[in-house]
Protein backbone atom coordinates (compact mmCIF):
# COMPACT_ATOMS: atom_id res chain seq x y z
CA UNK A 1 0.00 0.00 0.00
CA UNK A 2 1.06 3.42 -0.63
CA UNK A 3 1.07 5.90 2.52
CA UNK A 4 -0.31 9.16 1.06
CA UNK A 5 0.31 12.72 3.43
CA UNK A 6 -1.72 15.52 2.37
CA UNK A 7 -1.54 19.22 3.52
CA UNK A 8 -4.60 20.82 3.08
CA UNK A 9 -5.27 24.86 4.07
CA UNK A 10 -8.93 24.54 5.37
CA UNK A 11 -11.29 27.44 4.48
CA UNK A 12 -14.05 28.84 6.47
CA UNK A 13 -17.26 27.21 6.97
CA UNK A 14 -15.81 23.77 5.87
CA UNK A 15 -16.90 20.69 7.69
CA UNK A 16 -13.59 18.90 8.57
CA UNK A 17 -15.16 15.23 6.72
CA UNK A 18 -15.77 13.91 3.40
CA UNK A 19 -19.55 13.74 3.31
CA UNK A 20 -22.38 15.53 5.18
CA UNK A 21 -24.64 14.17 7.30
CA UNK A 22 -27.73 17.33 7.03
CA UNK A 23 -27.68 17.12 3.14
CA UNK A 24 -28.59 13.86 3.62
CA UNK A 25 -31.81 14.32 5.33
CA UNK A 26 -33.17 16.94 3.13
CA UNK A 27 -30.74 20.17 4.24
CA UNK A 28 -28.58 22.22 2.08
CA UNK A 29 -25.61 20.36 2.14
CA UNK A 30 -22.37 22.18 3.21
CA UNK A 31 -18.74 22.50 1.47
CA UNK A 32 -16.90 19.08 2.35
CA UNK A 33 -13.32 17.81 2.32
CA UNK A 34 -14.88 16.06 -0.58
CA UNK A 35 -15.34 19.28 -2.66
CA UNK A 36 -11.70 20.47 -2.45
CA UNK A 37 -9.49 16.94 -2.19
CA UNK A 38 -9.99 14.60 -5.18
CA UNK A 39 -7.73 11.90 -3.00
CA UNK A 40 -9.33 8.34 -2.07
CA UNK A 41 -8.94 7.00 1.50
CA UNK A 42 -7.21 9.55 3.11
CA UNK A 43 -8.68 11.09 6.36
CA UNK A 44 -7.65 14.16 8.38
CA UNK A 45 -5.79 13.77 11.67
CA UNK A 46 -7.75 15.66 14.23
CA UNK A 47 -10.30 18.12 13.39
CA UNK A 48 -10.60 21.82 12.74
CA UNK A 49 -14.26 22.88 13.55
CA UNK A 50 -16.02 24.66 10.28
CA UNK A 51 -16.09 28.31 11.83
CA UNK A 52 -11.79 28.22 11.90
CA UNK A 53 -9.51 28.52 9.00
CA UNK A 54 -5.87 26.75 8.27
CA UNK A 55 -4.05 23.55 7.98
CA UNK A 56 -5.21 20.16 8.15
CA UNK A 57 -3.18 17.45 8.08
CA UNK A 58 -4.41 13.92 5.90
CA UNK A 59 -3.19 10.55 5.41
CA UNK A 60 -4.30 7.01 4.61
CA UNK A 61 -2.08 5.37 7.52
CA UNK A 62 -4.27 4.78 10.38
CA UNK A 63 -1.42 4.46 12.56
CA UNK A 64 -0.12 7.55 12.01
CA UNK A 65 -3.11 8.88 12.51
CA UNK A 66 -3.75 7.59 15.76
CA UNK A 67 -0.78 8.16 16.97
CA UNK A 68 -0.97 11.80 16.41
CA UNK A 69 -4.62 12.22 17.82
CA UNK A 70 -3.32 10.62 20.98
CA UNK A 71 -2.88 13.31 23.63
CA UNK A 72 0.52 11.52 25.25
CA UNK A 73 2.17 12.47 22.19
CA UNK A 74 1.49 15.92 22.74
CA UNK A 75 2.52 16.96 19.72
CA UNK A 76 2.49 20.92 19.16
CA UNK A 77 -0.28 23.09 17.29
CA UNK A 78 0.09 26.70 16.12
CA UNK A 79 -2.74 29.16 16.15
CA UNK A 80 -3.18 32.61 14.94
CA UNK A 81 -5.95 34.23 16.85
CA UNK A 82 -7.90 37.29 16.68
CA UNK A 83 -9.64 38.42 19.53
CA UNK A 84 -11.88 41.30 20.49
CA UNK A 85 -10.13 43.81 22.60
CA UNK A 86 -6.14 43.70 23.68
CA UNK A 87 -5.44 41.37 26.21
CA UNK A 88 -3.05 42.53 29.10
CA UNK A 89 0.21 40.62 30.55
CA UNK A 90 -2.18 39.49 32.85
CA UNK A 91 -4.47 37.54 30.22
CA UNK A 92 -1.91 36.22 28.50
CA UNK A 93 0.20 34.62 31.60
CA UNK A 94 -3.31 33.24 31.95
CA UNK A 95 -3.24 31.23 28.86
CA UNK A 96 0.04 30.38 29.21
CA UNK A 97 -0.46 28.86 32.66
CA UNK A 98 -3.00 26.94 32.12
CA UNK A 99 -6.95 27.47 32.93
CA UNK A 100 -9.99 25.83 33.79
CA UNK A 101 -12.62 25.59 31.01
CA UNK A 102 -15.23 23.23 31.63
CA UNK A 103 -14.52 20.96 34.29
CA UNK A 104 -10.76 20.74 32.62
CA UNK A 105 -7.19 22.53 33.52
CA UNK A 106 -5.88 22.75 29.99
CA UNK A 107 -1.87 22.60 29.89
CA UNK A 108 0.62 25.02 29.60
CA UNK A 109 0.48 26.91 26.42
CA UNK A 110 3.23 28.69 24.59
CA UNK A 111 1.32 32.82 24.15
CA UNK A 112 2.35 35.97 22.29
CA UNK A 113 0.71 38.97 20.96
CA UNK A 114 1.63 39.73 17.47
CA UNK A 115 3.17 43.32 16.82
CA UNK A 116 0.92 42.72 13.01
CA UNK A 117 -1.58 40.49 11.62
CA UNK A 118 -0.18 38.02 10.10
CA UNK A 119 -0.06 37.50 6.07
CA UNK A 120 -3.72 35.78 6.04
CA UNK A 121 -6.15 36.83 2.60
CA UNK A 122 -9.58 38.30 4.28
CA UNK A 123 -11.91 35.85 5.20
CA UNK A 124 -14.81 35.01 3.45
CA UNK A 125 -17.09 36.30 5.17
CA UNK A 126 -15.22 38.88 6.96
CA UNK A 127 -15.46 38.96 10.68
CA UNK A 128 -17.56 41.60 12.71
CA UNK A 129 -15.40 44.31 13.26
CA UNK A 130 -17.38 47.26 15.94
CA UNK A 131 -15.83 50.22 15.14
CA UNK A 132 -15.51 51.21 19.12
CA UNK A 133 -13.54 47.67 20.16
CA UNK A 134 -9.63 47.11 19.39
CA UNK A 135 -8.94 43.79 18.23
CA UNK A 136 -5.00 41.84 18.31
CA UNK A 137 -3.68 38.57 16.99
CA UNK A 138 -2.28 36.46 19.37
CA UNK A 139 -0.11 33.59 18.06
CA UNK A 140 -0.57 29.92 20.64
CA UNK A 141 0.75 27.17 20.83
CA UNK A 142 -1.04 24.23 22.45
CA UNK A 143 0.14 20.33 22.65
CA UNK A 144 -3.88 19.25 23.18
CA UNK A 145 -6.84 19.57 21.03
CA UNK A 146 -9.87 19.90 23.43
CA UNK A 147 -13.07 20.52 21.11
CA UNK A 148 -12.96 24.38 20.57
CA UNK A 149 -10.70 24.90 23.25
CA UNK A 150 -9.06 27.69 21.54
CA UNK A 151 -11.93 29.77 21.59
CA UNK A 152 -12.86 29.03 25.29
CA UNK A 153 -9.24 29.81 26.68
CA UNK A 154 -9.77 33.52 25.31
CA UNK A 155 -13.19 33.79 26.03
CA UNK A 156 -12.06 32.42 29.71
CA UNK A 157 -9.89 35.29 30.29
CA UNK A 158 -12.42 37.91 28.63
CA UNK A 159 -11.06 38.33 25.13
CA UNK A 160 -13.77 36.62 22.90
CA UNK A 161 -12.08 34.79 19.80
CA UNK A 162 -13.36 36.71 16.59
CA UNK A 163 -11.35 34.37 13.79
CA UNK A 164 -8.76 31.03 14.31
CA UNK A 165 -6.31 30.17 11.81
CA UNK A 166 -4.16 27.19 12.22
CA UNK A 167 -0.61 27.74 11.23
CA UNK A 168 1.41 24.86 12.44
CA UNK A 169 1.04 21.00 12.87
CA UNK A 170 4.51 20.31 14.43
CA UNK A 171 6.84 21.46 11.84
CA UNK A 172 4.48 21.46 9.04
CA UNK A 173 3.36 25.55 8.32
CA UNK A 174 0.25 26.95 5.87
CA UNK A 175 2.83 29.33 4.14
CA UNK A 176 2.84 28.08 0.63
CA UNK A 177 -1.01 27.35 0.60
CA UNK A 178 -4.10 29.04 -0.20
CA UNK A 179 -7.49 28.94 1.59
CA UNK A 180 -8.88 25.66 -0.36
CA UNK A 181 -5.32 24.45 -1.76
CA UNK A 182 -3.48 21.20 -0.73
CA UNK A 183 -0.25 19.58 -1.26
CA UNK A 184 1.56 16.05 -0.78
CA UNK A 185 4.53 16.02 2.04
CA UNK A 186 7.78 16.54 0.94
CA UNK A 187 9.93 13.30 1.57
CA UNK A 188 11.49 15.50 4.07
CA UNK A 189 8.48 16.28 5.67
CA UNK A 190 7.78 12.74 6.31
CA UNK A 191 10.23 11.15 7.18
CA UNK A 192 10.08 14.42 9.71
CA UNK A 193 7.03 13.41 10.71
CA UNK A 194 7.94 9.96 12.02
CA UNK A 195 10.87 11.04 13.70
CA UNK A 196 7.88 13.22 16.03
CA UNK A 197 6.60 9.52 16.71
CA UNK A 198 9.64 8.02 18.20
Amino acid sequence: MTFRYLLFYKPYGVLTQFTDASGADGGTPRPTLKDYIPVPSVYPVGRLDRDSEGLLLLTNRGQLQHRLCSPQFAHPRTYWVQVERIPDAAALNQLRNGISIQNYRTRPAKVKQLSAPPPLPPRDPPIRYRKTVPTCWLEMTLTEGKNRQVRRMTAAVGFPTLRLVRSGIAHLRLQGLEPGQWRDLTAEEVKALHQLLR
